[in-house]
């Protein structure tokens, strides 16, 4: 019988362990400012950067030497008028307009899987390079995470740099179509226990539904910080939900409810070094 993540991680089965994590780091600003926030003065442990994107040179020059950050593979542009591009320029990666596809559908259409190996590999080389202590891979919008033709291309890339994977519970592998998180244990690649695949602006409700319904092992909850600025504003309503994550993220009614639940917060480093630790 293989060990559970909670002891691979040095802790009794019956540990309840949250990974509280911040996506779109580099995105734009406001992004940067409310995850750095978020981790600094608020509950977030860890969080995941959008190479390709526009402030994601500016993230990295104010992070802090402890800060567990992760790459958030990015292939997709979803903002009508905000874009970013392949860091390789390759040809199946960009849309008519200019920068990624705007939607999931079309970058599944048309993308080579070769182009998207070569392009998630140059952003992970890149955050690298720029210093950054990687920790995890975090697909942007899951984009390459239940394709089955894509998922080659995260588990090759999780094996070849020893980093952990978010990957979904609340997916089936009959859902899938192909046994995602088998293949991931067959490599010896660790990812959290549970992990909530449905997304939507704004997290409150989600998140301390989760927290109310924890369960021994290691979860994943993910939010989206930002701070309110007029950058940010003119995206749309949907940034609201962003803001209030970075209220949700400092309130003390947050930790009220993972002290209440039992909870005990962790990052993705401790799977990382966990995952290594084994794979040497």
């Amino acid at each position: 019988m293989s060990r559970s993540l909670n002891a691979t991680l040095g802790y009794h089965d019956d540990a309840r362990l949250v990974i509280l994590s911040c996506d779109d780091l580099g995105a734009f600003h406001a992004s940067n400012v409310g995850v750095l926030t978020a981790m600094h003065e608020g509950a977030a442990t860890c969080a995941s950067l959008m190479v390709p994107a526009p402030w994601a040179r500016h993230a990295v020059s104010n992070l802090r030497s402890d800060d567990d950050i992760g790459v958030h593979l990015t292939l997709v542009s979803e903002h009508t008028e905000y874009r970013w591009g392949p860091l390789t320029y390759a040809p199946s990666l960009q849309s008519g307009d200019g920068g990624f596809p705007a939607t999931l559908d079309d970058l599944w259409e048309h993308a080579d899987p070769d182009e998207v190996l070569r392009e998630c590999r140059a952003q992970i080389e890149r955050a690298l390079m720029w210093n950054v202590d990687v920790t995890h891979l975090a697909p942007h919008l899951t984009a390459i995470t239940l394709r089955a033709e894509f998922f080659d291309v995260y588990l090759q890339l999780a094996a070849e740099f020893r980093l952990p994977i978010r990957l979904p519970s609340s997916i089936s592998a009959t859902q899938a179509g192909f046994d995602f998180r088998g293949l991931a244990r067959d490599e010896g690649v660790l990812f959290p226990d549970f992990f909530n695949h449905d997304w939507s602006s704004g997290s409150r409700e989600r998140v301390f539904d989760e927290i109310s319904a924890l369960q021994p092992g290691v979860t994943e909850i993910h939010i989206q910080p930002v701070i309110d600025s007029p950058e940010v504003r003119a995206l749309g309503e949907v940034t609201s939900g962003w803001i209030d994550d970075l209220a949700l993220a400092r309130d003390p009614q947050l930790s009220e409810a993972l002290h209440s639940a039992g909870a005990e917060l962790i990052g993705y480093r401790a799977l990382r070094d966990a995952m290594r630790t084994a794979r040497s």
